[in-house]
């Protein structure tokens, strides 16, 4: 068996106290793929299988210190790889990959990813992992963020599943970023996927504005946008699923989930508008730079799954969105591990050198 990237010790896994999960009627509403699908199911790993519960609700997310350790990692990578293995970059700026990973290495995995922005591992065995370890290994990266409105494996609410085609968005987007504190190093392993097709693209937000003009960089330090969850929910509840998000906190409202944060932490498909523009002017703001982002293919990564492959991220500076490009039926099945990082902030903005100071 080759090298895990969970082959190392595991941590506690630190996840939100379920609430009460309601009346009696709701307890019992609880859909399971596995028993639709019943003995003839060609899923790979039938415990993967989505389970929706439809009384599960969860209280507000408490604020933690995130430790972000790629900044305890070596200057060089030479002990994140196995003897005979190297890094393959996949573009000049952006992704890279890899056959095989240390056991010590889960540090210089995070230096890798933050500079790299998305890495993609081949011949991994994550998925034959019991599900516990595999959130072990995860739990290091940060707290384990619980999605509101995905199904997941039973008795694991912190794993996040894309099965078929359901629940793919086939635009540029970084995940819950209504949160306060959205994610950071993020994992995605395939459990089972066509044969060809279905692909995940990532860009690099850092390098996408890097390449605007002076003069927009400096327009855009200093401004906000409101990121929303409520048309995701909505989307979840009108077409059977679930959204157990009941978070009363300083950044819900009535009608969804929300927050502010500073502009250049563009997120794009769950940013709503500009704080402070006129709509016109924000959505015409919002629309260049979602189609500047679009358009830069020497700023994008394309990764094609194939089996235990895993694929790690960093979900503050990158965007990504599948492909959903197959008409065959095969089955497109994912587990996402979503560890939640630090609340965002503005950091001092250069303006004769055109960047953000570290």
């Amino acid at each position: 068996m080759a090298p895990s990237i969970a082959q190392t010790p595991t941590v506690d896994v630190v996840v939100p106290v379920k609430a009460a999960s309601g009346t009696t009627e709701a307890k019992a509403r609880v859909r399971r793929i596995v028993d639709e699908e019943g003995e003839t199911t060609t899923a790979s790993y039938p415990n993967y299988l989505p389970v929706y519960d439809y009384g599960n609700k969860y209280p507000p997310l408490e604020p933690f210190t995130h430790v972000d350790h790629g900044k305890d990692a070596y200057p060089s990578f030479k002990d994140l790889l196995t003897k005979g293995s190297k890094i393959q970059k996949l573009t000049p700026t952006t992704g890279s990959e890899l056959n095989k990973l240390t056991a010590a290495g889960k540090d210089l995995l995070a230096l890798l990813v933050a500079r790299r922005k998305v890495v993609a591992f081949r011949d991994q065995d994550l998925t034959d992992l019991p599900i516990q370890e595999a959130l072990g290994f995860g739990g290091y990266f940060g707290r384990h963020h619980i999605h509101p409105t995905s199904g997941a494996p039973e008795g694991y609410p912190e794993i996040h599943l894309v099965h078929r085609n359901n629940n793919a968005s086939v635009s540029w987007h970084s995940d819950v970023t209504y949160e306060q504190q959205p994610p950071g190093t993020t994992f995605l392993y395939v459990l089972d996927s066509p044969e060809v097709g279905g692909d995940t693209a990532f860009v690099n937000r850092v390098e996408a504005y890097n390449r605007l003009s002076p003069a927009l960089k400096e327009r855009l330090h200093g401004l906000k946008a409101v990121h929303s969850g409520f048309e995701q929910a909505e989307f979840s509840l009108k077409r059977g699923g679930v959204d157990s998000e009941n978070r009363a906190s300083s950044y819900s409202n009535p009608s969804g989930h929300w927050r502010e944060s500073a502009f250049r932490q563009w997120w794009l498909l769950v940013t709503r508008s500009i704080v402070g523009l006129k709509k016109e002017e924000s959505d015409a703001l919002l629309g260049f730079l979602l189609a500047h982002v679009g358009h830069g293919i020497d700023y994008q990564a394309r990764i094609r799954w194939a089996p235990k492959t895993v694929v790690v991220w960093d979900n503050r500076v990158t965007a990504h969105s599948a492909i959903l490009d197959w008409t065959t039926g095969e089955r497109r099945h994912l587990a996402r591990i979503t560890p939640q990082a630090e609340r965002p902030y503005e950091t001092p903005y250069v303006p004769k050198e055109g960047k953000f100071k570290a």
